[in-house]
């Protein structure tokens, strides 16, 4: 291991080091600005937003370092080979969600592209190609804390999912921007694989709300697929949406605290972040937020993990 600010682990992860500060949380828009910018939402869609207020001034009192890409296929199957152990979908029978194209879905599914639970898909079968360099998908939250622990274990260093706090911080690396490069949703074709025009194809009840750009993808892409943010980390908006440490509740902004917040106290859900393959322009914000059970595994949800600084 190294002490300057990269370093790569045992297993092929690359971290950065993200450097304590403080920055501004939380949505940082008017609605008046958001529905001149995203036009294609109707107005309820754009100021039921709440649980990304209000914004508020947060510190990160310790350096960290964070992945610099999505845990990937590869590096999950390993930790599955050398542990034995058995993701949720297989341990708890129900396996997991997947792709199915819209010909093969029953007329009932109009409204979604995902078939599932079944026990046929898996982190291994989506519904699409993925190889060993994609993101890990079909991972539950339970999943994600398991290789945490087991790379603290190998590592003899603490391991673990990055706060909400901590995502957002890296995600915005400074720039106080909606999404870290730009402000603007026909930038974000280059910045991450989002719900695109290729993407669009896959989902026609909602391809309206497809950005005008191309990706280059239609599902998920390879980790590290495009450029890094001024932090140097990469894939955070799109290509999956990644799980973090804390529970879900959509007032917890306004009684949380303001240097290294860790969540509530209690919660069912738990929160993921930076949108997926499938997500659209407004969703895939550094501010965004989302949640699902702490036990949900699906074709658009994995995770990157925090490598503690000592």
């Amino acid at each position: 291991m190294s002490s300057s600010a990269k370093l790569v682990d045992s297993v092929g992860m690359k971290f950065v080091l993200i450097p304590s500060g403080e920055f501004l949380m939380g949505n940082k828009d008017t609605a008046l600005e958001l529905i001149k910018d995203f036009p294609k939402y109707e107005v309820s869609q754009i100021v039921q937003l709440d649980d990304e207020r209000p914004l508020r001034q947060v510190k990160i009192s310790k350096d960290f370092y964070l992945g610099v890409n999505e845990v990937t296929l590869g590096q999950f199957s390993r930790f599955l080979s050398e542990t034995n152990y058995l993701p949720e979908s297989m341990k708890d029978g129900k396996g997991a969600y997947g792709y199915a194209k819209p010909d093969d879905q029953p007329q009932s599914a109009d409204v979604s592209i995902f078939v599932g639970p079944a026990a046929e898909f898996s982190l291994m079968n989506t519904g699409f190609d993925q190889s060993q360099e994609h993101p890990v998908v079909n991972v539950s939250w339970n999943d994600a804390i398991a290789m945490a622990a087991w790379l603290t274990e190998k590592e003899g260093v603490r391991y673990r999912l990055p706060t909400e706090a901590e995502w957002e911080y890296a995600c915005l690396a400074n720039q106080q921007k909606r999404y870290s490069q730009s402000n603007h949703p026909d930038d974000l074709s280059g910045i991450g694989n989002t719900f695109d025009q290729e993407a669009a194809s896959t989902w026609s009840p909602a391809d309206e709300l497809a950005s005008d750009g191309s990706d280059g993808f239609v599902f998920t892409a390879p980790t590290g697929s495009y450029s890094a943010n001024a932090f140097g980390v990469k894939d955070m908006l799109g290509n999956v949406s990644e799980w973090v440490a804390d529970g879900y509740d959509p007032h917890y902004y306004y009684h949380s605290l303001l240097t290294d917040p860790q969540g509530p106290e209690v919660s069912g859900d738990k929160v993921h972040r930076g949108g997926a393959w499938n997500t659209s322009s407004l969703d895939a914000r550094c501010a965004s937020r989302s949640h699902a059970a702490p036990s949900g595994r699906h074709p658009t949800l994995g995770f990157r993990l925090v490598r503690e600084a000592s």
